[in-house]
């Protein structure tokens, strides 16, 4: 074989004249400005010497009947003020008003679905009830006149309320079949106050998320006999709830890396599951976390098994998964489970799963919460080992992370799109998930494919989708081939270091990276998130240089900075990968070149790759006569 030696050259040919390269500025808004000048934020990707966050203590007490669906509970909640402000009201969020007559929603419901929503028996703060007059209820929302609640001051708050939970219209909570039930934002809570915009007061719509505050939850959940409960946190008196083979193999899973039938069809005949009492209580506790969900079966299988999640400490998480024995694509979830949390913890992010468990519960959604997850039985392999990878990367974000899900969507969904795309490539490798790949590529440039930084709930269309999913996660798998895999894990880490336990915003985030790898990105996370544009890359033009080699134009038909993966066939029937990251855009020209020297023939040049949506692909493979 002839000796071959080939590299490329980039020369970047401008537009205009010249261009005056300087730091770019992201904008800032007025709310974040206000938090900069008050010290609770910074500009350097850290919280500021003044950053504060408000918690919540819940003492709950639920008492649920699965045959009419109707849920009781009592709240005991102890509110602590950490901000600089003295508080005149408390807003709360009523999830379950979702479901009620009148309320205004963008999810479709079934009229036979709506009801009267969250009823409120009784309010005391501080020892004095609060009668009806006084608190006003606006779907989602309530809001309430208090006694001045001073700085570092606390006040306490008892609800008493009941609702029937939704039996169809499931969105995210409601029943699964008879005897399960999957019951999220079943309680009261204060809503967020924060730095940025004071008390959250956007209604919850069925379509937007959530954004809670880090709270510790001690809950009683009381259920019929034979009916088991899982939930976030741990569960701490199931030797008084479970029969003791239960616990005896529960506490073995705990231990072992081997996968345990904690509930088989065999025990389930037996009924020898919960204890024989007519009402079982199950009480759990979970700390410093931004929401607690249950769900609660009599005829689901358990299985379950744990593994390291930190090899320093030696701790470990159980991950479980519960289901109807009858739907067979559930059989793998909990190896696609284990595989998950593994990769989490070893590979990306790379940072040990922060929970004691994990739960996968067979539901009709597709939704995370803190250790449980909501998922539909899927139609094939691959969507389980997606959908399993995508709700429990949520572990990290936003829970871990506290991100505002309503007005940021991407700060969680992008996350957990980029780990569906490693994870599932982790958990069997002989696959590839293109999940939103083609649909960012085929809208991009369209009336709906507005900037990610639009706020969430002013997106419509496909936006809805690829500004929360695809886009988001792109950006991310840029970042990390431009500053290499190494820099941007370290990147990622110091953010999550920083900022976990808190309430990030998007300027903390692009900071936080810029400070950590040392690079200034702001010319990529402006482009890339704050303005819009078609993604479309093309080969130009090829030439054939007289000293050998040859130069290929790439032209960008936007400003929006994609990577240029070029694959390049020879005559003699090899081929190479050249590849080069969005650092080739970074002066803001829209066409670049890329000079191979090589021995070689060249016959064909395909511009793409898998990660890098291109809107018109007829024009990325060029033919050489």
């Amino acid at each position: 074989m002839a000796f071959r030696r080939w590299f490329f050259l980039l020369v970047i040919l401008l537009h205009v004249a010249s261009l005056s390269i300087g730091q770019t500025l992201l904008p800032v808004d007025s709310n974040f400005k206000g938090a900069v000048e008050r010290q609770t934020r910074t500009l350097h990707g850290v919280p500021g010497p003044n950053y504060w966050q408000n918690k919540a203590v819940y003492n709950l007490k639920v008492d649920f009947n699965p045959k009419t669906r109707d849920l009781k509970g009592v709240g005991e909640i102890v509110y602590k003020n950490n901000s600089s402000d003295t508080l005149r009201e408390i807003w709360f969020k009523l999830y379950p008003n979702l479901y009620k007559k009148g309320v205004a929603r963008k999810s479709k419901i079934a009229n036979k679905d709506l009801g009267e929503g969250l009823i409120i028996d009784r309010i005391v703060i501080n020892g004095k009830e609060t009668h009806i007059q006084d608190y006003q209820i606006d779907g989602t929302n309530m809001h309430i006149p208090i006694a001045d609640l001073l700085p570092n001051d606390h006040l306490q708050c008892v609800i008493d309320y009941h609702y029937v939970l939704n039996e169809g219209s499931h969105l995210r909570t409601g029943k699964v079949d008879k005897g399960s039930h999957f019951i999220a934002y079943f309680f009261p809570r204060i809503a967020v106050y924060d730095d940025i915009d004071g008390w959250n007061k956007y209604p919850y719509t069925g379509e937007e998320e959530f954004y809670n505050d880090f709270c510790d939850f001690n809950v009683s959940i009381a259920v019929p006999n034979n009916y088991v409960v899982w939930a976030t946190g741990d569960l701490t008196n199931g030797k008084k709830v479970f029969h003791k083979s239960v616990n005896r193999l529960l506490e073995e899973a705990s231990k072992s890396d081997t996968i345990v039938d904690v509930i088989s069809n065999k025990s389930l005949h037996s009924y020898q599951i919960t204890r024989n009492k007519a009402v079982n209580i199950f009480k759990f506790k979970a700390d410093h976390v931004v929401d607690f969900a249950f769900a609660t079966s009599n005829h689901y299988i358990w299985k379950a098994a744990s593994l390291v999640v930190d090899s320093l400490s030696g701790r470990r998480t159980r991950v479980d998964a519960v289901f109807n024995s009858n739907h067979r694509d559930y059989q793998e979830v909990i190896d696609f489970a284990l595989k998950t949390v593994e990769g989490m913890s070893y590979v990306f992010p790379a940072w040990p799963f922060p929970y004691n468990h994990m739960t996968v519960f067979d539901g009709l959604d597709q939704m995370e919460y803190p250790m449980m997850a909501n998922d539909n039985p899927t139609k094939n392999r691959e969507d389980a080992i997606t959908l399993t990878s995508h709700e429990i990367f949520h572990t990290m974000f936003p829970f871990y992370m506290g991100t505002n899900e309503t007005k940021y969507g991407w700060m969680d969904e992008g996350w957990a799109t980029i780990g569906e795309w490693k994870l599932s490539k982790y958990i069997d490798s002989a696959y590839t998930d293109e999940y939103g790949i083609e649909p960012t590529a085929r809208s991009s440039g369209v009336q709906d494919d507005s900037p990610i930084m639009t706020l969430t709930p002013d997106l419509r269309g496909i936006g809805t989708f690829t500004n929360s999913y695809p886009k988001p996660a792109l950006g991310y798998l840029f970042v990390e081939e431009y500053l290499g895999e190494s820099l941007f894990k370290s990147a990622l880490h110091h953010y999550i270091r920083t900022w976990q336990g808190k309430h990030p915003q998007p300027l903390d985030f692009f900071h936080a990276i810029n400070e950590a790898s040392g690079k200034d990105l702001n010319w990529f996370w402006q482009r890339w998130f704050f303005e819009d544009g078609v993604l479309d890359l093309c080969i130009k033009d090829v030439k054939k240089l007289s000293e050998g080699g040859y130069r290929i134009k790439i032209e960008n038909k936007s400003l929006k900075p994609l990577p240029v993966h070029l694959t390049v066939y020879y005559t003699d029937e090899s081929t190479e990968k050249v590849n080069q990251s969005i650092e080739v855009w970074k002066p803001g020209n829209q066409t670049a070149e890329i000079t191979i020297q090589t021995d070689k023939l060249i016959k064909k040049l395909v511009l793409g790759d898998t990660y890098i949506p291109d809107k018109n692909k007829k024009d990325n493979t060029f033919l050489i006569n």
